[in-house]
């Protein structure tokens, strides 16, 4: 009944707001705005054996996107239609149950620190840890809850939000109900002598539960399981320092085998900043953290909390789709520097505009662990799984370690220094050397040592006049395992406001494999014209990994034409 009741009450808003603008008359809703957003991906796909693509019988694949919001004045209300006909191949295929429908709906009223919201909507306490719903379109992630959310300022410094639903899970809901509370406390709005202070100070708490019935399974599942985390965050002058820790009732899962450990995580962040130079300093540990409101789920479905990747996110192509890193939610420990230093201009060493140097290091290993039952984990974990051990013994925790417990086996490396440097008015050059040591069994589960992979980077942009531009990208990587190495190369040029012209390819000339040194040439041709971008390519499509923030999905390889469309009004 309250779906239906909100779907006709949105549906309702949208044809009085289309009469209101159709009428040159007023209304109940006369000044109300409309805007919102269209987004559209596709590619139609050809034949090709060379580079393993998957024959698709629907020859094509497609996700649109239309979202519609009406405001008046306190009142909101929202929707948005989706379509996969079929999904686009890399895209789980349960989007395509239903080729078209109305997933995302919601109304909401705000008043003088009071806001309500029914219906769908997404959500953060602090960093994530706890709690986080989210949508990342690139990666099929839809994780918005259907349900009830309030928030509310009852007086300055002290924000409160509490909320109750169930998560996406594509067309359908989970089965799960989630509950959560938040707080926070900022010191500096709240006492009006500290409103000008230079020192800034934030606190918050957040408590999440989960319902989710048993079932018929013999384990003694708990239904209900409760998370709490704490945060703060203090800001004085250039400095800054942030800490969020997190804590989950034992929760057994599939994921995590069943076993019946708490889970705990914390995230830890320095910074420094003054003109021409920062640091910053972070480190994570987490321990049993995946937090689903489905036992049962896997891959990316159903995440209440969200864990981010102690990593560099990369945007060059080598370094970025080849071996990216995945956040493993059961267990990591890791620490990550950034350090960034402008060489002042007119210097010997800074040139006339000053030249510009990023170094960044980030460290993941395994979690030091001490197995219960067996000294060998797989064979402790089948011990477990076939269920010798009752819930109350001690042994069905799986293992004992230690938050800070740093393990042998490495997860991730990555060593990398960028410098960019403006050499002329119209002459601008960056270059790149990065190092990676890659667990590509862990991550891609590819039975192989792990990819040290050392990747160097060139790119330049020359602006030929005020409205001609050509920027190119060369880049390689060299690496004794898994493909061997790869060149790619790229030229683009760009005639403002409105063209983009793109050509590129990357070979995998060092594959140890003669029949898979194979070229993955594209073209693309992109017209922009205020908030609409029309974007047509023609090419291949290498099969690997896209990752978001150290969450990932397969991309098949691919040949033929994509098209891109997004549009705001």
């Amino acid at each position: 009944m309250f779906n239906k009741l909100l779907k006709g009450f949105v549906l309702t808003t949208f044809i009085f707001s289309g009469q209101l603008h159709a009428q040159e008359g007023g209304g109940i809703l006369d000044g109300a705005q409309i805007h919102g957003n269209f987004d559209l991906y596709a590619q139609q796909y050809n034949r090709d054996s060379i580079i393993g693509a998957p024959i698709v019988p629907e020859k094509s694949g497609i996700n649109a996107f239309t979202n519609l919001i009406v405001t008046k004045g306190k009142f909101s209300a929202g929707t948005r239609l989706e379509s996969y006909m079929p999904p686009v191949q890399g895209f789980d295929p349960r989007f395509g149950e239903q080729p078209i429908g109305i997933p995302f709906r919601y109304a909401s009223f705000d008043d003088e620190g009071l806001s309500i919201t029914v219906g769908n909507f997404y959500e953060q306490f602090g960093n994530g840890l706890i709690l986080r719903a989210y949508e990342e379109r690139g990666l099929g992630i839809d994780n918005a809850f259907d349900g009830l959310r309030v928030k509310y300022t009852p007086f300055r410094g002290l924000h409160l939000k509490g909320l109750i639903g169930n998560q996406r899970y594509y067309w359908q809901k989970s089965d799960g109900i989630v509950r959560a509370f938040d707080t926070e406390v900022q010191f500096n709005e709240m006492f009006s002598a500290m409103e000008s202070s230079a020192l800034r100070f934030t606190i918050g708490g957040s408590f999440v539960s989960k319902f989710q019935q048993a079932g018929n399974s013999s384990l003694r599942l708990p239904e209900n399981v409760a998370g709490g985390a704490g945060r703060f965050q203090l800001n004085y002058k250039n400095f800054g320092f942030m800490g969020e820790y997190a804590f989950i009732a034992n929760d057994p899962t599939r994921d995590n085998k069943y076993i019946y450990r708490n889970g705990q995580g914390i995230f830890l962040s320095a910074t420094y900043s003054r003109k021409g130079f920062g640091i910053n300093v972070s480190a994570k540990s987490i321990d049993n953290m995946e937090f689903r409101s489905d036992r049962e789920a896997g891959f990316n479905d159903l995440f209440i909390n969200y864990l981010p990747a102690l990593t560099r996110q990369h945007t060059y192509n080598l370094s970025a789709t080849l071996y990216p890193y995945a956040t493993q939610p059961n267990g990591e420990i890791g620490l990550q520097g950034d350090l960034i230093y402008t060489i002042p201009r007119g210097s010997a060493i800074g040139g006339k505009y000053g030249t510009t140097i990023q170094i960044n290091v980030a460290l993941v290993n395994s979690m030091e662990r001490s197995y219960y039952a067996h000294p060998n984990a797989d064979t402790a974990i089948a011990l477990l799984e076939q269920q010798t051990y009752l819930p109350e013994d001690p042994k069905r925790l799986g293992y004992k370690t230690d938050l800070l417990a740093w393990g042998d086996e490495v997860y991730y490396r990555d060593y990398n220094i960028e410098i960019d440097r403006k050499f002329t008015k119209n002459f601008k050059l960056k270059g790149s050397y990065i190092y990676q040591n890659y667990n590509i069994e862990l991550i891609q589960f590819k039975v192989s040592p792990n990819v040290e992979a050392h990747i160097g980077v060139l790119e330049g942009l020359h602006k030929l006049s005020r409205k001609h531009s050509i920027r190119w990208e060369a880049q390689a990587l060299w690496t004794e395992q898994d493909q061997g190495d790869w060149v790619f190369g790229l030229i683009e040029y760009g005639y403002s406001p409105h063209w983009i012209v793109t050509v590129l390819n990357q070979y995998n000339y060092g594959n140890k494999v003669k029949d898979l040194r194979v070229n993955y040439p594209t073209a693309q041709v992109t017209y922009v014209w205020r908030a609409h971008r029309l974007s047509i390519g023609y090419g291949r499509q290498r099969a690997g990994i896209f990752c978001v923030g150290g969450v990932c999905r397969n991309v098949p390889a691919a040949n033929g034409l994509t098209l891109a469309i997004t549009s705001s009004f």
